[in-house]
């Protein structure tokens, strides 16, 4: 049994049912303003020691499920199980413990993340000295561990945060999230306001962190390549909604969803030059969602069943396992059983090459473009 499904069937440490966040816009009538739906029916479970990375475009709800996983934002609906509890029936100050001491958040620009007028010392001592851990002196030599723990020099303990260098506020960000031991790390698009050459010096670091600390990690990133490479299992995210979730190692090639296919033709490769999956049709507003699948209005393989009907979450189930007519059910079901589901009405076929969807997707754009023309609904 791998690695991966060890860790699926431990306890989750953290679990999402049906989560839903509904802003209000500032747009709409005198008495009604619209809605942004932020997060539709999130379903997520996070195991004990494990990688997630999440990926989509700007305005995909990636961020507002970072703050949902990490109790910053409260869902319209829904529950967030933490330890097998509802985050949101404790007691206020049981919920601040209990969250505050589990998880910890890295934001994606630690020059605004940090507070400008206390030192390192003092940014590293709060979350301490918050939930009062230890005497004073102990306080002081945690601050110092985690200091060596993220490469920070001690000279650095009581410089301000606009005296170091970008790479060095973030590493005392990630130092300021492991200072009470928390089991959770969610990391929202840590390395995007660095420069290039500091990225990857940061990635090892996470990495290495999680593996010395049995962290479990959230990693939230446009950068789609690295977060295939830094995780175990990818959630691909499209208006709101999660569409697919699929273990690291299958997702750039062996992905069921269009979207997902689409999103990682589009990124760039040292050895195959870019082949993206053109897509057609409007990109549809959080305000109003269209019927039926959210992808529909964009997606070369749409049919009036997709602008009918939400399709549910199904299995993937590999080519192997489906040739395998004869064996018996429990055969099939441990072949399919390996972490990867998708919301599609008509899946990409298993194995199906990037080349074989561009031709697809072009040989098929008047279609797309004329499904792209069913009216949208409003939710309620």
């Amino acid at each position: 049994m791998s690695q991966v499904e060890n860790r699926q069937l431990a306890s989750p440490l953290i679990e999402l049912s049906d989560a839903h966040v509904v802003h209000k816009a500032r747009t709409g009538g005198l008495f009604a303003r619209d809605r942004v739906y932020a997060l539709t029916g999130a379903d997520l479970t996070i195991a004990p020691g494990e990688t997630v990375g999440v990926v989509g475009e700007s305005g995909c709800g990636k961020s507002t499920l970072a703050k949902v996983l990490v109790g910053v934002q409260k869902p319209t609906s829904g529950t967030v199980s933490f330890g097998g509890r509802d985050l949101w029936t404790m007691k206020p100050g049981e919920r601040r413990a209990s969250v505050g001491a589990g998880t910890g958040m890295i934001f994606q620009d630690p020059s605004t993340a940090l507070n400008r007028r206390l030192t390192v010392r003092q940014i590293l001592r709060d979350p301490l000295d918050v939930h009062k851990r230890g005497t004073v002196p102990q306080r002081e030599e945690r601050v110092r561990e985690l200091m060596s723990l993220v490469g920070l020099p001690k000279v650095l303990a009581d410089g301000l945060p606009g005296q170091l260098s970008g790479g060095q506020r973030q590493r005392v960000a990630i130092a300021r999230a492991l200072a009470l031991d928390p089991d959770l790390v969610v990391a929202d698009e840590p390395t995007s306001a660095l420069d290039v050459s500091v990225r990857a010096q940061i990635l090892n670091l996470l990495l290495d962190l999680k593996e010395r600390l049995g962290l479990a990690l959230v990693f939230v990133s446009h950068d789609i390549q690295t977060v295939r490479r830094m995780s175990d299992r990818v959630i691909t995210m499209y208006l709101g909604r999660i569409v697919e979730e699929s273990p690291a190692e299958e997702v750039t090639d062996r992905a069921r969803h269009p979207y997902t296919r689409a999103l990682f033709s589009a990124t760039p490769g040292l050895l195959d030059p870019i082949d993206p999956i053109p897509l057609v049709g409007p990109v549809p507003s959080a305000t109003r969602p269209p019927s039926g699948c959210p992808f529909r209005t964009r997606c070369w393989k749409a049919d009036s069943v997709c602008a009918d009907v939400m399709p549910d979450f199904e299995a993937a189930v590999s080519s192997a396992a489906a040739s395998a007519s004869a064996a018996p059910a429990s055969v099939a079901a441990v072949s399919s059983a390996a972490g990867h589901r998708f919301r599609c009405h008509h899946p990409v076929e298993d194995g199906q090459s990037t080349r074989d969807l561009v031709a697809q997707a072009v040989a098929t754009v008047p279609e797309a473009t004329a499904m792209a023309d069913i009216p949208a609904q409003k939710q309620t």
